[in-house]
């Protein structure tokens, strides 16, 4: 089974049930990513408990904080930064006991920089993996200098060939950067009504917003679509399928970085030995050869990516560029609530 297959499988589980999705050990229950269960990032786990926790999908970042703030019980979520304020803020979470932890040393520093993920209270965020947000492309169709720009997603010479996430933090970025912006957490009202004018500007041209990578996959394989905006593993699922795309992270106008980790469910229904059991064998150094090759993107450990080839990096789109960045940090969650809601009117049409 390709990883193309094998995610559009877990991708269906995610989207028909709303019950774990891979029932299997019954003592820890994980809500992820869909495409995430690779064996490679929990070998430790299954090692010493005979099986694989129990796994919950979703598609993105707020469906997410809405089910669990919902009522459904998990051990641990894997959501991106930004979202980890909400998650604290509305109670669901718990601080991680770092004396549990075999490699927190081994994490990248940079990547607990704010007092949202670390503060007096204690160690609220497990950073576990990070990639970018930037311009996938039919490398035999879209010449390269017409992605040298994010404005190609606004020219009438690809209307109906392109798509967007249907992730509103993801586009918000997008329209961002377009926008000459590349820091959200201090957006002024001019700055917001541009970016949501650019995007309404783009809306005609988007064929679809696809709602995971293996969608997104679909569509350029396809044809249908010949440029996306697209995480790392969109990238990966189509060079896996021997697709000539192309991943362009050095726009004129650059592209987005976001880093995503486990959270510690308050009150979750399983075994808390087993929790640790799980995170620990995540974030050791050998799981990041099989997050890079598997999904394409960079592991939190900096000892397991410091053994990884420097051309096997440049393959998955995560060598150094020398371009613009706008971080998905922690912003304010009021301004997230209102991109929110604007995306889901110019989605509409208004």
């Amino acid at each position: 089974m390709t990883r193309f297959t094998r995610l559009l499988a877990s991708t269906a589980l995610a989207l028909s049930v709303a019950a774990p999705a891979m029932a299997a050990d019954s003592e820890l229950t994980v809500f992820d990513w869909s495409g995430f269960e690779i064996d490679g990032l929990f070998t430790d786990y299954v090692a010493k408990h005979g099986d694989k926790p129990t796994f919950a999908f979703f598609g993105d970042d707020d469906e997410a904080f809405q089910k669990v703030a919902s009522g459904f019980k998990a051990d641990a979520v894997h959501p991106c930064s930004q979202m980890v304020s909400k998650y604290r803020d509305a109670g669901l979470i718990e601080p991680w006991d770092t004396s549990k932890l075999t490699s927190l040393d081994q994490l990248d520093p940079t990547m607990l920089e704010s007092p949202v993920f670390k503060d007096d209270q204690g160690l609220w965020y497990l950073p576990s993996y990070w990639g970018a947000t930037a311009v996938a492309y039919n490398t035999k169709e879209v010449p390269a200098e017409d992605v040298a720009t994010l404005q190609v997603f606004a020219d009438p010479k690809y209307a109906g060939r392109i798509s967007l996430p249907d992730s509103s933090d993801d586009v918000w970025a997008l329209a961002y950067l377009a926008t000459g912006v590349t820091d959200w957490t201090a957006i002024t009202e001019e700055q917001f009504q541009a970016a949501a004018a650019w995007l309404r500007s783009v809306h005609p041209n988007v064929r679809a917003y696809w709602a995971d990578p293996s969608e997104q996959t679909q569509l350029m394989m396809s044809g249908e679509v010949l440029i996306a905006w697209s995480w790392n593993d969109g990238v990966a699922l189509l060079q896996a399928e021997g697709f000539p795309v192309g991943f362009q992270r050095e726009a004129k106008e650059g592209a987005s970085t976001f880093v995503c980790g486990w959270v510690n469910m308050k009150d979750g229904p399983g075994n808390e030995d087993k929790l640790y059991d799980f995170v620990n064998s995540w974030l050791r150094h050998d799981a990041a050869k099989a997050l890079v090759e598997g999904l394409g993107y960079g592991h939190s450990n900096k000892v397991g990516m410091g053994e990884i080839a420097p051309e096997e990096l440049v393959t998955a789109g995560l060598q150094p560029v020398n371009a613009l960045s706008l971080p998905q940090v922690p912003n304010d969650p009021s301004l997230r609530e209102r991109q929110l809601q604007e995306f889901e009117l110019i989605k509409q049409g208004f």
